[in-house]
């Protein structure tokens, strides 16, 4: 019977390779990530082995087709068409699970835990959707279910929720994490491209899929909201609950304004509790965001992601690193890969997050600064009757600016602090008036 314990970690630096003890590796997909995967282990097993005094060996690898040519680092002998077989072998001790979407994959990672068999995963949907499924198996058999590369790739962001800042009250967890959009609203910002060029470009470097719906449009990274947000506050969250919106519709018109006003634009994920003792709430969404230039988010750059954390004691911490492609994404189930083998072989296991209760608050209930910028007739009395419409919602207007004239006349707000449904309810009836003849933007406005 294991115990549930965190990991010791004991020097082993005087371990020679031939006394190292064997840690046999099951390997479901062999694409990007786990072909990336396997050359690593294969460049960094003898460090591995004198550091940890365990050998880590790839013995099968589950494939759609066994008769393709996977270079040089895949041996065509560990390769089957059978996946269930990977799960069930007596020839595997862990299961790393890199081929993504619900099914098989939730069968396949059930299956292995129901055996005893620590499962390492990258699967951000599957764990989005079927977390709580998933987390009770593996604390019911007594393994390790591990998913670092799940929420930011490279970045190591569910190790310090579930470790290091377990006793910390933590309030809110806001990042970018889809390194595709942060590609994209770089090339923008930074070289004038228009949103069709830079995503183009994105899927030439293969940072974007041939279809980028589900990074376009706010859908990883709401994955990956669900699953922080599950973490950090212990809380049952699936990617339904997440509110969502894309950066599709961004142009550089609202870069240049952004710019301007001193601003960034990012595709921000945000997770945060709202707890007065009565009622827990946790509030989840995902959608462009004005980011101050004096906020560390907004130097965040090209593919890389970044996570910004805020705790009662702890203060604020940001953790930074590469969030697109497959070495790094890699380089993180490796790391899982080796706390897995040393729990296994110490008897240990990490628990999991509990699934504690708590209700989602809807976006409509959420707080946030707005930017708005209106096309307007260039008549007298224009400003007054805008403005008042924002005042009769009960959303305050930190600055205006007027620019324009004649049919280019238009009125750019920032306002202080609002509801998100009297924003809306301002911008509903701001349309229906005679003297504001388009709406040309309206985004949130973070970190200030």
């Amino acid at each position: 019977m294991r115990t549930c314990s965190s990991p010791t970690l004991v020097s082993l630096s005087a371990v020679t390779d031939s006394q190292a003890k064997q840690v046999k590796v099951g390997l479901l997909g062999c694409g990007i990530v786990g072909g990336s995967l396997v050359e690593l282990l294969n460049e960094r097993s003898a460090a591995i082995a004198r550091s940890t005094g365990l050998e880590l060996i790839v013995t099968k690898i589950a494939v759609r087709s066994t008769s393709r040519d996977r270079g040089e680092s895949i041996d065509p002998a560990t390769l089957t068409s059978d996946a269930r077989s990977v799960v069930t072998s007596d020839d595997v001790d862990i299961v790393v699970e890199v081929i993504g979407g619900i099914e098989p994959a939730r069968e396949l990672i059930l299956a292995a835990l129901e055996t005893g068999k620590p499962v390492i995963t990258a699967n951000k949907e599957l764990l989005a959707n079927c977390g709580a499924e998933l987390y009770a198996a593996a604390e019911k058999a007594g393994v390790d279910l591990l998913f670092e590369a799940a929420a930011a790739a490279a970045i190591p962001i569910v190790r310090p929720l579930r470790e290091s800042l377990l006793g910390e009250d933590i309030t809110r967890v806001m990042g970018i994490v889809n390194g595709t959009t942060n590609f994209i609203l770089t090339k923008m910002a930074e070289e004038g491209a228009a949103y069709a060029d830079a995503l183009a470009e994105a899927q030439e470097l293969g940072y974007a899929e041939r279809d980028p719906t589900a990074d376009v449009e706010g859908f990883d990274a709401g994955a990956k909201a669900a699953i922080m947000a599950s973490i950090a506050f212990g809380a049952r969250v699936v990617a339904g609950d997440v509110y969502h919106e894309g950066i599709s519709e961004i142009t550089q018109a609202d870069i240049a304004f952004a710019n301007r006003l001193g601003y960034q634009i990012k595709l921000l994920a945000i997770a945060e509790v709202f707890d007065d003792g009565a009622d827990r709430q946790v509030g989840v969404r995902v959608h462009p965001a004005m980011v101050p230039n004096s906020h560390p988010l907004a130097s965040v750059r090209g593919s890389f992601n970044a996570v910004f954390v805020e705790g009662a004691a702890a203060g604020e911490m940001m953790f930074y690193g590469r969030g697109a492609g497959g070495a790094p994404t890699a380089s993180a189930v490796l790391g899982d890969l080796i706390d897995a083998a040393i729990n296994l072989t110490g008897g240990t296991f990490r628990s999991v997050p509990s699934g504690g209760d708590a209700s989602i608050r809807p976006i409509d209930e959420l707080l946030s600064a707005y930017y708005v910028n209106l096309e307007v007739a260039d008549s007298p009395g224009v400003l007054s009757e805008v403005s008042g419409v924002f005042g009769a919602h009960g959303v305050s207007i930190r600055s205006m600016e007027q620019e324009g004239l004649g049919p280019e006349a238009r009125l750019v707000f920032v306002t202080h602090e609002a509801r998100e449904a009297d924003l809306q309810a301002t911008l509903h009836e701001l349309r229906k008036l005679e003297v504001v003849t388009g709406m040309r933007s309206f985004m949130r406005v973070i970190g200030d």
